[in-house]
C-alpha cells in the first residue's frame, strides 16, 4: 500500500536525481544577462535610428541603421564572397597561432635552454608594428588571403604563447615528481597534467587573440588585398558610401563576436567555471 501511494519525486519539477540549484540558478542569471545585453545593444540601435532622424544629419556623415542595412541589397558590393574572405584570413590566422603558440610553450616547458635563447627574441619581434609587415609580406607572397592569414597570425600568437607559458609554469611540482617517479613520459605529463592545468591560462590567451584576429585581417586588407570588408571598406570610400562603409564594420565586429564566442563557449566546455580566468 505505502509503495502504491507513494508519489514519483523524480516527476516533480526541479527535484530529479543529481539536480543541483546553484547549477540551475546560474543557468537563470547568465540567460538574464544575455537578456540584457540584447536589449541594451536593440536600444542602442533604435536610438541611433531616431537621432539621425530627428538631426537630419546628411547620410554620408552618419546614416541611419535602416540605409545601412539597405546596403545590403547592393550586388556590387558582393557581401557574401567578402565577409567569406575575411572569415578564412580571421580563422586561418588564428587556428595557426593557437597551435604553433601552444606547441611552442610546451617545447619551452621541456628546455629551459631553449626557452632562454628564443623567447627573448619572440619577444622582440612582437614590437615589431604589423603594419610595417605587409610590404615585406607583399615582397615574398604576393597578394591574397595567406598573406593576410600570416599578418593574423603574427596579431595572435604571441598572446598565446605568453598565457600558455604562464599556464605550463604554474603546474604544481608535486605532481610532476609524482609521474616523473611513475616513469610517465613527457606526452603523458603534458596530456594528464600539464595540459588540464593550464586550460585555464590558454583559454585566457585565446579571448585576447579573438579580439586581435580581426584588426590582423582589417590591417593585411588595407596593405595587401584584393578582396575581403577592409578592402570593400577602401573601394566604397572614394564615393562617399559611407553606410557601405558602416555595413563593412558590422559584419567585421560580427566576425570577431562569433569567433570570440566560439572561444568562450569551449572555455566552458573544458574548463571548470572555478578554473576560469578573467
Amino acid at each position: 500500500m505505502v509503495a502504491e501511494a507513494s508519489t514519483d519525486i523524480s516527476a516533480i519539477p526541479g527535484t530529479q536525481p543529481g539536480a543541483d540549484p546553484r547549477a540551475a540558478e546560474a543557468t537563470r542569471a547568465t540567460r538574464r544577462r544575455w537578456a540584457v545585453i540584447a536589449l541594451v545593444h536593440v536600444a542602442a540601435v533604435l536610438l541611433w535610428e531616431v537621432l539621425v532622424r530627428a538631426t537630419k544629419l546628411p547620410a554620408f556623415i552618419l546614416p541611419a541603421p535602416s540605409a545601412v542595412l539597405a546596403t545590403l541589397a547592393v550586388p556590387t558590393n558582393a557581401w557574401v564572397s567578402n565577409t567569406l574572405v575575411t572569415a578564412a584570413e580571421i580563422g586561418g590566422g588564428y587556428v595557426l597561432a593557437v597551435v604553433l603558440g601552444v606547441a611552442l610553450a610546451l617545447v619551452f616547458s621541456w628546455s629551459r635552454a631553449l626557452a632562454l635563447l628564443v623567447f627573448p627574441l619572440l619577444v622582440t619581434l612582437n614590437m615589431i608594428p604589423k603594419v610595417a609587415l605587409g610590404p615585406i609580406m607583399i615582397v615574398w607572397m604576393s597578394y591574397g588571403i595567406a598573406t593576410n592569414m600570416l599578418i593574423t597570425f603574427s596579431l595572435c600568437f604571441f598572446p598565446i604563447l605568453l598565457t600558455t607559458v604562464r599556464g605550463l609554469q604554474e603546474v604544481e611540482p608535486d605532481l610532476l615528481d609524482l609521474v616523473h617517479s611513475l616513469k610517465g613520459s613527457r606526452w603523458q605529463v603534458f596530456r594528464y597534467i600539464q595540459l588540464p592545468g593550464s586550460l585555464p591560462y590558454i583559454f585566457s590567451g585565446m579571448k585576447v587573440a579573438a579580439i586581435l584576429a580581426v584588426a590582423g585581417a582589417v590591417v593585411g586588407e588595407f596593405v595587401a588585398s584584393e578582396r575581403g570588408l577592409a578592402y570593400l571598406m577602401i573601394q566604397v570610400q572614394t564615393s562617399l558610401d559611407t553606410a557601405a562603409m558602416f555595413m563593412a564594420v558590422i559584419l567585421l565586429t560580427l566576425l570577431g563576436l562569433a569567433l570570440y564566442l566560439v572561444v568562450l563557449g569551449l572555455e566552458h566546455r573544458f574548463v571548470p567555471r572555478d578554473a576560469r580566468k578573467g
